[in-house]
């Protein structure tokens, strides 16, 4: 397989998927507000969601599986989209989580294209496919 002739933004991509797959796994509590209940335990649904960001920013990492770990990242920022809209809508300023002000909640929410683009864009250009 060629080597990949960009792994700059995969790397990048990799290292933003390790932050957040991290702070999911050692603050739930900030994301739990985010699941709705009839959805069960918020709690096994936010480190649910932290394995799956560091097991993307594994597959990522490595140039053999980076056209896939690209496909699912994009995958997986689509599937927490509603999650973010759930937050940005019980956004408060009084908030004591961080995650939960309004201009984070809200200011997040147009960044998901732009990362959904960017996970796409490494998977076509794994391996060196343009």
């Amino acid at each position: 397989m060629p080597r990949d002739s960009r792994p700059l933004p995969a790397l990048a991509l990799a290292g933003a998927l390790t932050a957040t797959g991290v702070l999911h796994l050692v603050r739930p509590r900030t994301f739990e507000p985010l699941i709705p209940r009839r959805l069960g335990s918020p709690r096994a649904w936010v480190l649910g969601s932290g394995v799956a960001e560091l097991a993307c920013a594994a597959a990522v990492a490595a140039p053999a599986t980076r056209r896939a770990g690209g496909l699912a990242t994009a995958a997986l920022f689509v599937a927490v989209f509603p999650g973010n809209v759930t937050m940005a809508l019980a956004s408060h300023p009084g908030a004591r989580s961080w995650a939960m002000r309004p201009a984070v909640a809200w200011g997040r929410l147009p960044f998901q294209v732009p990362l959904v683009a960017w996970a796409l864009r490494v998977a076509r250009t794994a391996g060196g496919a343009s």
